[in-house]
């Protein structure tokens, strides 16, 4: 890590320097021994400057100094990277580039970068270099401007879950048994150096191994969606399932949120697990979790089997459906999604809860369909006919 002085560390933290030598005699900047300054001072003194200005006193930061809660492991920059303290205006970088500033500002937004941003660091405008190598592929804007926001969205969310794993298994421990600012530091600057190098290539061999993957169940999809109707540019044809937790709620109030948490990440893990290879996990919310696939008739069957199978209470409800859906940023969009996820509502514990969508594929299964009337969805005006669908092979469910 660089050697810096007082003065170098005041100017790239955006403070003067004589309020540095202050907080500096104040303590609040736990250093090593030999007097020196570096980056970790730099972002130490930025994080000072955040907690100043959210009201936070002198004595306040200190006694945080003092119990460790201010340690903060430092993720160092590559060389020729922000620590070189190189800046990019938006017309120097956009003219390397060869975007117009615009363009340039919308990839900016859809990585995830700090809004109003005014000039870029050089790690920031590598990123950007990158972004437009992905635009001068050939590949759509609004496609490379969706893929861009993609991998922000997903690597923020990388991020922010090992910081925080950290923070409540390695930081908060060493914090109640008294370790030191300078020792706690140390140990997160360890487990910062013992990650980060295996971080890039399990992300690369994952990215690799589920593209494969994907490409594969794209040409399937294609063969999947042969004569249905032509969608539009963006829309595509898909099957839809939604599944929850039949009384979660009263679930939470008797046994606490601990054990509600458990239960969700079970079903959660069970619901994974056992997707038809065509279906995949969009997002969860709360105990909800939404699937699609391209298959109608497979992904019903799969709901049927795994209500079958379940045998922990509550039980889920699952509703499945089908029809066009607009994707963006990796999720899906549009009426047939906000239908689908209505569906799931009028079920039961235990019970699949389908449309008309899926009375054929129910047929070629020998699965039966039980009519629950038609039914005012919230949010649709005109009635529609719903279904219980079973497996009577399967026997009884319990």
């Amino acid at each position: 890590m660089s050697t810096l002085t007082l003065g170098e560390v005041a100017r790239r933290a955006g403070l003067a320097a004589s309020t540095l030598r202050r907080w500096d005699a104040a303590g609040l900047i736990p250093r090593d021994g030999d007097g020196t300054w570096s980056e970790r001072d730099v972002s130490h003194v930025r994080l000072l400057i955040g907690l100043r200005n959210r009201g936070y006193t002198i004595a306040q930061l200190r006694e945080g100094v003092d119990k460790g809660a201010l340690a903060i492991g430092y993720v160092e920059q590559p060389v020729g990277g922000a620590a070189s303290g190189q800046r990019y205006t938006m017309r120097e970088a956009a003219r390397e580039l060869g975007l117009e500033p615009e363009l340039l500002r919308r990839f900016i937004a859809a990585f995830g970068l700090p809004s109003g941003i005014t000039s870029l660091s050089e790690t920031e405008m590598e990123l950007m270099r990158h972004g437009a190598r992905v635009l001068n592929s050939g590949l759509p804007l609004v496609a490379s401007l969706q893929i861009a926001r993609v991998y922000g969205q997903a690597l923020a969310m990388i991020a922010d879950a090992e910081v925080r794993l950290v923070h409540l298994y390695v930081h908060e421990p060493l914090i109640r048994d008294g370790v030191p600012n300078t020792k706690i530091a140390a140990a997160l600057d360890r487990l910062l150096s013992d990650l980060l190098p295996v971080a890039s290539p399990i992300l690369d061999l994952l990215h690799q191994q589920f593209l494969q993957h994907f490409i594969e169940q794209d040409v399937v999809g294609h063969l999947e969606q042969e004569g249905a109707a032509e969608a539009r540019l963006g829309e595509m044809h898909v099957a839809i399932a939604f599944a929850d937790l039949a009384g979660f709620t009263r679930l939470t109030e008797q046994e606490g949120d601990l054990e509600a948490v458990n239960v969700v990440e079970r079903f959660f893990e069970q619901v994974e697990a056992s997707l038809p290879e065509d279906a995949r996990v969009i997002k969860t919310i709360g105990d909800e979790v939404m699937v699609v696939g391209s298959d109608p008739g497979a992904l019903m069957e799969w709901a049927v089997e795994f209500q079958h199978a379940r045998d922990e209470r509550p039980l889920p409800r699952i509703g499945v459906h089908s029809g066009p859906a607009i994707f963006r940023d990796g999720d899906y969009y549009g009426t047939e999604i906000n239908r689908a996820a209505r569906i799931v509502t009028r079920g039961a514990g235990g019970e699949v809860i389908v449309t008309d969508t899926l009375r054929d594929a129910a047929k070629l299964r020998n699965f039966t369909l039980h009519s629950i009337g038609a039914v005012r969805l919230k949010g649709f005006d005109a009635p529609e006919e719903l279904f219980v669908v079973r497996n009577p092979a399967a026997g009884p469910r319990w």
